[in-house]
């Protein structure tokens, strides 16, 4: 039994800017697409493509920062493979609709019989709260194998195999506990990702969420650091990771 301890967060997918050749913007400095995508769209509101009055790509994106001008934030998208957080994790993650787009590890169509469990952050580091963690999570693996057994063998009149696993899946899952890992797909448009990470970053967000967030802070940041440079990752009271960002709410 694999028992995980920090989630794993990867880049799968970014914009690509593909500039109208008879409505350029006269760009300063390097950028990537997303962040070129939300300058050009903060400049086609003013018509001001042709004066970019000396600043860059990123001087011009922290302006809209600060003037709280978010919408421009909305076109770039960027996509997030989440693995290592356990199903209650997800189940906070998922709660944040606007802007966003998921595609999760289905407990129906998988086997579970050899899931990997997530254990708590408030676990780690206590040898003897670890231990009957992990003896727990290994009972309710043992529990769910022998009820899909079970399951299988009562609906051996179903001909459809896959019906069959299904139907013993779906309800042999009952057992398992909300440590066990999930696999998901994430997207969300740079707007989207800000409000998530604000609100999940904080020191009264719930442990396991807070550090997925702070992994996807560090993905973001350098992938489009004009656009989330602003955050900035620090100690929380309890001594683990946590963030705070300068403009709110934009």
């Amino acid at each position: 039994m694999d028992i995980l301890r920090e989630p794993r967060v990867t880049l799968i997918a970014r914009p690509q800017f593909l500039e109208p050749a008879h409505l350029t913007v006269q760009w300063k400095g390097e950028s990537s697409d997303g962040e070129r995508i939300a300058e050009y769209a903060g400049r086609l509101c003013y018509m001001s493509q042709h004066n970019p009055a000396g600043r860059t790509t990123a001087e011009y994106l922290r302006n809209i920062l600060k003037q709280g001008h978010g919408s421009v934030f909305e076109h770039a998208t960027y996509v997030m493979l989440i693995e290592g957080i356990s199903r209650s994790c997800s189940h906070e993650l998922v709660r944040h609709r606007a802007g966003w787009g998921y595609s999760q590890l289905s407990q129906r169509y998988v086997d579970e019989s050899h899931a990997a469990f997530v254990m708590p952050p408030a676990i780690l580091g206590d040898a003897r709260l670890e231990a009957e963690w992990t003896t727990q999570v290994e009972a309710a693996q043992q529990a769910y194998v022998t009820a899909v057994d079970h399951l299988m063998a009562r609906y051996a009149s179903v001909d459809d195999k896959v019906h069959r696993r299904k139907l013993a899946r779906e309800a042999a899952r009952s057992v398992l506990p909300n440590a066990t890992e999930v696999k998901i797909v994430a997207s969300a448009n740079v707007r989207a990702w800000r409000t998530m990470l604000e609100l999940r970053l904080g020191d009264g967000a719930e442990l396991e969420i807070r550090r997925m967030a702070v992994a996807c802070l560090r993905v973001l940041q350098h992938e489009a650091p004009s656009l989330f440079d602003d955050f900035e990752i620090v100690r929380a009271s309890d001594g683990s990771e946590a963030g705070h960002v300068e403009f709110h709410k934009v």
